[in-house]
């Protein structure tokens, strides 16, 4: 099996100026989420369907710094909230990052009350293709995130991923079972922007 869309990540300088963010644009609640001691950060989610959802993260003020580079490149983050990144989910994480591009990143187990799941996640915190490659996660057991948040009607209608390399990534990125609501679009620099059906019409996150 292939790689499956399975969130969305807008990084934040702090945990209520994402929040905020989010909220204000999509005109909903965002549910609570928990803390990842390994990587010294916190989240909020928002479901967009039975399978997807969207984190806001940022580092947690209170935990310890960890002795590693954070995940999605949260140490050098700096200014307003912002979609910086995505995740796709797989059965077989040790075969998909053998098939990944260099820098991928080594596979961490990790948990988070009763979720459990295992991610490559890069020694510098960057993923890449600047970030435009998606992070690799595989969830153990049947528990995943999106199946216990309140369902407030948003869905992702489309996710840009705009790269120089987009023909690149549209090559290595193999999205099952139907790729079509991603699109690898060539643009001069690195950039992703989600479409999102709200109840109050379309949004576009970025």
């Amino acid at each position: 099996m292939g790689l499956q869309l399975d969130h969305l990540a807008i990084c934040a300088e702090t945990l209520g100026d994402g929040v905020a963010y989010v909220e204000d644009l999509l005109q909903v609640t965002l549910s609570a989420g928990g803390e990842h001691p390994h990587m010294g950060t916190y989240n909020r989610l928002l479901s967009l369907g039975p399978e997807i959802y969207l984190e806001v993260i940022a580092i947690n003020p209170q935990a310890p710094a960890p002795a590693h580079a954070r995940w999605f490149n949260l140490d050098s983050f700096t200014g307003t909230p912002k979609l910086t990144n995505w995740i796709a989910r797989c059965v077989d994480l040790s075969a998909a990052t053998a098939r990944a591009p260099a820098g991928i990143g080594e596979i961490v187990e990790l948990e988070r009350g009763d979720l459990k799941w295992r991610m490559a996640v890069p020694k510098d915190g960057r993923l890449p293709y600047d970030g435009a490659h998606p992070a690799l996660i595989s969830w153990q057991g049947s528990k995943h995130p999106a199946a216990g948040l309140p369902d407030f009607g948003c869905r992702l209608q489309r996710l840009e991923i705009f790269h120089p390399d987009a023909k690149e990534l549209r090559q290595l990125v193999k999205l099952e079972p139907d790729p079509s609501i991603v699109h690898f679009s060539q643009a001069p620099e690195m950039k992703i922007t989600a479409i999102i059906d709200t109840p109050s019409g379309p949004v576009s996150l970025g």
